[in-house]
């Protein structure tokens, strides 16, 4: 019994450490505030805020696609979407540090890219910048919503699947 609580208690460190950054700390923060019931982006000012209602509970600057002018049409443009659309997945596991997807393509984004000969894309998601890209500055994604990683741990804890994001012009 003695050896099977040591292999226990040694495995859930291991758990645990998996878990940590190279800091030594979470990167999965508790949240106990109140619901983000709608998330909306400005492509154009560059800005993020995860609304409760009608009140702000954060605003982040954003970066986006490499061509961030128009909505995304095809993969490989660099274009973030524009219009609405839901949180649809959770990725802890995150090339970008942590992430949340965007349900990029709706049906009429893949009916718009079918008549057109094209492939709509996908894998939108907001995300942090990662090992790879931690000194990435301007729109640097490949259609995505990138922020600090610091700002996405926060997103990541406050933001549920389900919740609405407008994303504007």
């Amino acid at each position: 019994m003695r050896v099977i609580r040591v292999v226990m208690a040694v495995l859930a460190m291991a758990v645990l450490a998996g878990c940590a950054d190279r800091a030594g700390r979470s990167k999965f923060l508790t949240y106990e505030g109140p619901e983000v019931t709608r998330i909306l982006v400005w492509k154009d000012a560059r800005v993020m805020q995860l609304r409760h209602h009608d009140d702000v509970l954060m605003q982040v600057p954003i970066s986006l696609g490499f061509a961030p002018e128009g909505h995304k049409q095809r993969r490989g443009d660099g274009r973030t979407p524009e219009g609405n659309y839901i949180i649809d997945r959770r990725n802890p596991n995150s090339a970008f540090h942590l992430s949340l997807g965007i349900s990029y393509p709706d049906v009429n984004d893949k009916l718009v890219a079918t008549e057109a000969g094209d492939d709509p894309g996908g894998d939108i998601f907001i995300h942090g910048k990662g090992p790879d890209f931690s000194s990435a500055t301007g729109d640097w994604t490949a259609g995505c919503i990138a922020v600090t990683d610091a700002q996405m741990e926060k997103i990541y804890a406050m933001v549920r699947v389900g919740t609405p994001i407008s994303i504007f012009p």
